[in-house]
């Protein structure tokens, strides 16, 4: 089965950044950058570095594994806590920005609060819960 990694950006100014998706027919919605494990990718960290430089055009460092779950498509995905420190967003070349037919990709940057997350439509809701827990609780950058 397929594995997709993604990554909670936290910046500099301890803000995150989120992919707003807007569908035809459907409400916006937000999502945390990344994508699928690739057959060439030497780990899902590899692969995570590699999708937050083609959908960002962002230089990351990996702080730990956030959260594990399985989707409704039976698909693993592994959230990872990262620190990006540079992104250009109109630099992304990731291969989903390359057609009209997907909806519109807006990088957002958004307050690290449970308040402004809660707002949001972040998906999946179990990320969403998860994160905004964390946050409550003051463990989002505790070690594991």
């Amino acid at each position: 089965m397929k594995q997709r990694v993604r990554a909670i950006l936290i910046t500099p100014s301890n803000t995150t950044l989120l992919m707003k998706r807007v569908r035809p027919g459907r409400s916006p919605y937000w999502v945390v950058v990344g994508g699928g494990v690739e057959d060439t990718d030497a780990s899902h960290e590899a692969a995570l570095l590699r999708e937050i430089r083609e959908e960002v055009a962002g230089e990351a460092e990996i702080v730990r594994l956030f959260h594990r779950l399985t989707n409704a498509a039976g698909e693993t995905e592994h959230f990872y806590l990262a620190r990006i420190t540079s992104w250009n967003f109109n630099d992304r070349s990731g291969p989903e920005f390359q057609g009209d037919d997907r909806g519109q990709y807006l990088l957002e940057e958004i307050p690290l609060t449970p308040e402004a997350l809660a707002e949001l439509n972040l998906l999946p809701e179990e990320i969403s819960v998860a994160v905004r827990e964390a946050l409550v609780h003051g463990d989002l950058l505790a070690p594991a």
